[in-house]
């Protein structure tokens, strides 16, 4: 018998905008998606996978790679097997389909990261609709790497607060963000330094904001490792952050323990 049932909310953004024109390719990176809920199963609960439409999540390619599980060849060939055929991962529900379900029947909520949450997630009404029923009922809220930036979906008016970040109406965005129910939480999210990284070595062109940025203006207590790629979670009452693909073990493991302390079944 398994201890409860967790919600996992995953993207659908293929691609994202670039300042000057164009865009690049992104998806939910594998690890970031992978091991969080591969320890969720291994801790003896439920996951089941929603998106915006309903589809499969795409994976980043530049995340396909034993690199980004410590060069651990198996921990890399299970987590392949696990995307591509665990019921799990291959029965996907809409997000509109999983709130109309029933949101009490889930004991938590986890968001994975890659570039494509920060497209669509972050500015999802249904999204939103599910990480305010999360914090009314105090349950543990998950969010991986540029993952955390989607709780601002949580604002009244999230399409026009991206858009203000897009415009570089910093008075705007902040002026959106009145009444935020994450205001004054400690978190962290992919760094302003990774993110010129990942611009110059990955997306080959620049993101028209950086996510701690964003984070800030909605009112949140923004914090980065100094060091770039070094892990780091912060948790403040039921949210739970990670900063970087490198977090996510350790990200994993604050979940679970959340959840084992607040599920009446652990």
């Amino acid at each position: 018998m398994t201890k409860a049932k967790i919600l996992i909310v995953g993207s659908n953004a293929t691609q994202i905008e670039l300042r000057g024109g164009g865009s690049a390719t992104i998806g939910q990176y594998l690890n970031e998606t992978a091991v969080p809920a591969l320890a969720l199963i291994d801790a003896g609960y439920d996951i089941v996978l929603a998106t915006p439409d309903g589809t499969k999540p795409h994976i980043d390619a530049v995340s396909d790679t034993v690199d980004h599980f410590g060069g651990d060849q198996d921990a890399y060939d299970r987590a392949k097997r696990f995307f591509a055929e665990h019921p799990a991962m291959t029965d996907v529900y809409t997000l509109r389909a999983v709130i109309e379900g029933g949101l009490d029947g889930y004991a938590g909520v986890f968001v994975p990261g890659g570039h494509a949450p920060a497209v669509d997630l972050m500015q999802d009404r249904d999204t939103g609709t599910i990480l305010r029923h999360f914090h009314t009922a105090a349950k543990p809220t998950a969010l991986l790497c540029h993952g955390p930036v989607v709780v601002a979906a949580a604002l009244d008016d999230a399409p026009e607060f991206r858009a203000a970040l897009i415009q570089g109406d910093d008075a705007k965005a902040a002026g959106l963000a009145k009444d935020w129910i994450y205001a004054g939480y400690r978190m962290t999210v992919f760094s302003a330094s990774e993110e010129a990284a990942a611009e110059q070595n990955l997306l080959k062109g620049e993101l028209f904001f950086d996510m701690p940025k964003a984070l800030r203006l909605a009112g949140g207590d923004v914090s980065t490792t100094p060091t770039d790629f070094a892990a780091n979670v912060v948790v403040d009452r039921e949210l739970i952050t990670g900063q970087n693909p490198a977090s996510d073990h350790a990200l994993a493991k604050a979940l679970v323990e959340a959840l084992d302390r607040s599920s009446p079944a652990a």
